[in-house]
């Protein structure tokens, strides 16, 4: 873009509820072919900055470009617990992330103990796996949307969207065969595509249109302010996403219109669950569990007034603080209250989600 470079890096991070999906098994299955990849350079399990220092200083090479050699830094992180990659309130390795996600020729770090550490064209890509839970005892809401946030691509689900119990059965008869050739096209792109990718003028096109529609005032798509650091970045990420998938096709070394909606679609396929993960941060207890009850209504479609408190009375013991998150939930319109029968009595009254 002569003024900077869109460099592929990315931060992405799976996030689901403990045992509901396998985030760390998923992660693998594009880890494990990455391993096989010759050059390939893995950070540490567990990261400080000390640590990620010494690997970058590991990790530096030059390829060939032209007649130049050109330094480069590039090292991956993977685990499939975040916090072993991230400490939210260390503000050093923060704001490292931060720096190196922009894509920089040259990174310096003064320390009082080691002096100047340098590293040369640092490149990192960060895949984590992590909980709600997790996300809110360890991210401050200040920094929800900011700029570490705002540069992670995060991935939810709360549910399982096949139900797999022996994967055996689910595996395509050439699997071996498969992953051999996917780990051989990883290669042919790690050693043959050198240099700037040209975007195509009916690609630019569209994001010329794509760029005014996401800035415009009627955009509400992403109203929450928490949100406004991504829509900030989110053009960033899908011109990353769309060179990596110009790579998967084939050496053209162009962005398409294809690519560049292709992205888009990704991305925006990602957006819809943004709020669920940060939906914990800042929340009170009290608050947690009324949302709880409110899920358990919503599991079964209609409940027994009974079991419905019988549900939530280990952390409710007092009735009338029940009654009083049973009328919040009432009056916003997510469950009603109904009788079956004549009777008002207890045990012919039922509480059923109205999906408001």
């Amino acid at each position: 873009m002569k003024r900077f470079k869109w460099t592929p890096s990315f931060y992405v991070i799976f996030v689901a509820p403990p045992g509901v999906v396998s985030k760390t098994t998923t992660m693998d299955m594009g880890i494990d072919l990455l391993k096989n990849v010759p050059g390939i350079k893995f950070g540490p399990d567990v990261v400080t900055w000390q640590a990620l220092v010494t690997a970058f200083a590991g990790a530096r090479e030059e390829f060939q470009y032209g007649e130049d050699f050109v330094p480069m830094s590039p090292i991956t992180l993977a685990s499939g617990e975040l916090g072993n990659l991230l400490n939210p309130q260390d503000r050093d390795m923060v704001n490292l992330y931060i720096a190196l996600w922009d894509g920089r020729s040259s990174f310096e770090k003064v320390t009082k103990g080691s002096g100047t550490d340098i590293i040369s064209a640092p490149w990192i890509n960060i895949i984590g796996c992590t909980t709600p839970h997790w996300i809110a005892d360890n991210m401050p809401a200040a920094t929800v949307g900011g700029g570490f946030t705002s540069r992670c691509v995060f991935v939810y689900a709360d549910a399982k969207e096949t139900l797999i119990a022996l994967p055996d059965e689910h595996t395509r008869p050439d699997h071996d065969a498969y992953a051999a050739a996917l780990t051989a096209d990883l290669e042919h792109i790690a050693t043959n595509l050198t240099g700037p990718y040209t975007i195509l003028e009916e690609a630019r096109a569209w994001i010329r249109e794509w760029y005014a529609a996401l800035w415009a005032p009627s955009n509400m798509q992403m109203d929450d302010k928490q949100l406004e650091g991504y829509r900030a970045r989110k053009q960033t990420h899908m011109m990353k996403l769309a060179l990596v998938l110009s790579a998967s096709r084939g050496d053209s070394m162009e962005i398409t219109l294809e690519d560049v909606v292709l992205a888009n679609k990704m991305l925006e396929a990602t957006e819809p669950n943004l709020d669920k993960v940060f939906s914990r941060i800042g929340r009170t207890e009290d608050s947690l569990q009324a949302e709880r009850f409110i899920d358990f209504i919503k599991r079964h479609g209609k409940v027994r007034y009974v079991k419905a408190y019988q549900h939530i009375h280990s952390y409710f013991p007092d009735f009338r603080d029940f009654e009083g998150v049973l009328a919040g939930a009432l009056k916003s319109g997510q469950i009603s209250l109904y009788y079956e029968g004549n009777s008002t009595q207890v045990e012919n009254t039922w509480l059923q989600y109205t999906g408001a």
